[in-house]
């Protein structure tokens, strides 16, 4: 009779915490913070206490089960993201790099970020976990919490990640304010003009008609982020495709 052996079962419990030290020390290079921030000692679930931390994103990892990781932040990344001149920005956009950094370190990928509350991060998780604190200027800036489950799933990717020598964060100058965002992806629109319709009008639409819309021909199109217009300009088409050359930026008053 043959029998089959999980090899997640041979690994010791410092091997598993090993493979979640090396996720958070991914994850605290790209994580936006006021100063370069590093992994510490690992916490068992039921030691942890999140005190100081002000937001978490929670998000899924292409693994058997689906086991979950987070990635909490401390008040001075929340208040960035809430103060930006662009209008609040989303923490979860903000954090996911992160999350991806976690996943690769465990030889897998993982599913879009979702925000939670601090106090409920730890039920979200569903299951045990291991706790990273990040810490910046010998204070805990942010953590990385990852299922127990994640850690076994991927042993054997994790084993031959611990092989290599471990990654040391790389020093970057501090950063305060809108610096902390330099590195969060948003979405840019540009709109060439609007108009309204009734219902009735918009599902008697066939190809070949045209709107009207309420800018005269020959007139800038405005340039949105995440919805706030910041710059008009002219559109233009470079190599076939459409373009925006900037001729106006929006100053805050004129914005809002």
């Amino acid at each position: 009779m043959t029998t089959t052996t999980d090899r997640s079962h041979d690994l010791s419990a410092a091997d598993l915490q090993a493979s979640v030290v090396t996720a958070a020390t991914a994850a605290a290079e790209v994580l936006p913070a006021p100063s370069p921030l590093a992994a510490g000692e690992p916490v068992p679930g039921e030691e942890w206490a999140s005190t100081g931390l002000a937001g978490a994103v929670v998000a899924e990892l292409h693994l058997p089960g689906a086991p979950r990781l987070a990635v909490l932040v401390g008040a001075d990344l929340v208040e960035a993201l809430a103060a930006s001149p662009l209008g609040g920005l989303d923490l979860a956009a903000a954090a996911q790099p992160a999350l991806e950094a976690a996943a690769a370190a465990f030889g897998t990928g993982c599913g879009a970020g979702r925000e939670v509350s601090v106090e409920l991060v730890a039920s979200d998780l569903g299951t045990s976990f291991t706790a990273v604190p990040l810490l910046g200027g010998g204070l805990t800036a942010g953590a990385l919490l990852v299922s127990d489950s994640a850690a076994a799933a991927s042993a054997s990717v994790s084993a031959a990640v611990q092989a290599e020598p471990a990654s040391v964060p790389v020093a970057r100058l501090p950063q305060r304010g809108i610096e902390m965002l330099h590195g969060v992806d948003m979405e840019v629109t540009v709109e060439l003009g609007r108009t309204t319709m009734t219902v009735r009008d918009l599902l008697a639409l066939s190809p070949g008609e045209v709107l009207e819309l309420d800018r005269a021909a020959g007139s800038p199109a405005d340039l949105l982020v995440n919805g706030r217009l910041i710059a008009r300009g002219e559109v233009v088409v470079v190599d076939e495709d459409f373009g925006l050359r900037v001729t106006e930026i929006i100053d805050e008053s004129a914005a809002g």
